[in-house]
This record gives C-alpha cells, sequence and structure tokens, in this order.
C-alpha cells in the first residue's frame, strides 16, 4: 500500500500545486509524455502521485482511490453531496481564486439584488410563460443558494460551453457562473448581483475520508502533513 496524492493533470493548477509542495520541500514530477498521466515524487517516502483532472478529483477522493487531492472548494462542493462526511478540507492553497457569482444583464437597471432577481423571475413568468433561464455548470450550488435566498420560478439549463455566452445566444436570460476578475462577464455586457456571491473557490488540499488506511499509511499520511504544516 501507500498513500495516494491526486493533482491536477495540466495547465496553471498542476503548475502551482507542484511549486506549492516544492516549497515544502517535496518535489512533484510528471514522467514520461503528457499523455501518460504519470508522476513521481521525491523528498518523502510511501507517496504515489496520481495525475487526474480537477474535475476528476472530488470523486476519486469520494471513492476511496485516493486519500489526499488537490482540487477546487467549487469542485468537491458541486460534485458530492455532503462533501464534509466523504472529504476533508485540510489546507486552502491560496491560488487559483475565483467566485461562483449570478449575473444578470447589464440593461436590467431595476435587478441589482436577488429580491429583485425573484420580482423579476416572477414577471417573466407571467409574462412569457415559462420560468426564467439560469444557465449555469453548477446546478447544485446554485440550487440550494437559491432555495435559501427564497428565489423562485426559475430553471436551471445546463452550461458546459461558455456559459457568458448564453444570455447573448438568447438561450437563458441570466447566469451562475465562476470569476476571478469579472473581466469576461462585463465584456458580455453582464452584471453581478450585489448579494449574488454563492461561493468563494480556491485550490485546496483534501483528505478522503472513505479512503482504506493501514497503520503505515497513517504513519506516512502524518508525516507528509507534518512536512507540509498542515495541522
Amino acid at each position: 500500500m501507500s498513500v495516494k496524492l491526486g493533482v491536477p493533470s495540466k495547465g496553471r493548477l498542476m503548475d502551482k500545486t507542484f511549486d506549492w509542495f516544492g516549497a515544502r520541500g517535496i518535489t512533484l514530477a510528471r514522467t514520461g509524455s503528457d499523455r501518460e498521466y504519470a508522476g513521481a515524487v521525491e523528498g518523502i517516502d510511501g507517496i504515489e502521485l496520481v495525475l487526474l483532472s480537477a474535475g476528476e478529483i472530488p470523486r476519486e477522493l469520494a471513492a476511496g482511490r485516493i486519500h489526499l487531492g488537490v482540487t477546487g472548494t467549487d469542485l468537491v462542493r458541486e460534485k458530492l453531496g455532503g462533501w464534509e462526511r466523504q472529504v476533508e478540507e485540510l489546507a486552502p492553497l491560496g491560488f487559483g481564486q475565483a467566485d461562483l457569482v449570478i449575473a444578470v444583464p447589464a440593461f436590467w437597471v431595476d435587478v441589482d439584488t436577488l429580491d429583485d432577481l425573484d420580482a423579476a423571475a416572477a414577471a417573466f413568468r407571467a409574462k412569457h410563460g415559462f420560468r426564467m433561464r439560469i444557465a449555469t455548470k453548477y446546478h447544485r450550488l446554485v440550487r440550494e443558494f437559491l432555495r435559501d435566498q427564497g428565489v423562485a420560478d426559475y430553471q436551471l439549463v445546463d452550461s458546459q460551453g461558455a456559459t457568458e455566452g448564453t444570455v447573448k445566444n438568447e438561450t437563458a436570460e441570466a447566469i451562475a457562473d465562476i470569476t476571478s476578475s469579472g473581466d469576461t462577464l462585463r465584456a458580455n455586457h453582464l452584471k453581478i448581483l450585489a448579494d449574488g456571491l454563492v461561493l468563494k473557490s480556491q485550490a485546496t488540499l483534501f483528505r478522503s475520508r472513505m479512503a482504506p488506511c493501514d497503520k503505515t499509511d497513517r504513519k506516512v499520511m502524518a508525516r507528509l502533513l507534518e512536512r507540509l504544516q498542515v495541522n
């Protein structure tokens, strides 16, 4: 057995994760070609590096196939119902920050808050005969947020492409999406509701509550977390 550590397999998240571990004396590296998703760990024994897409890591943690994983808080909370029972949040890593927000067309001058959105949704349904569409990739998080805020008379529509473009393309009236600067939203003539912050997300180290751990694994994990200065 070895302790399996899942990290993003490409891009800025992978590079930043490698840098974060490296700054703490543990070197993570890809081995082989870019398509092989194989990796190596130096600086500590008993750790196996598993390269995965950031979106796969929550499910692998929940399934107990990896012991530790680096991914966004937004992905864990969206993909895992009752996420606290399946994973433990160990440490925010200080990069990959993004906000999940509700945004509406900038020309909706009377819609600045969630209460305004609720009123607009009721008026939209009365006028058009169907519910206002909110395009998003984050159905669980957005549905729970809007329910808690008392917003009704909407429907979520799936967006796996450029969510910001759905309003312009007339496939949705509003959106819920991740943004780091808000520039793309403004470029698409959208504005964030004043109280429309659903979740602040960043890259975070998680521990699986489901992965089998023998005595040796627990010692290896304790040694690793001590090196990483994670309590």
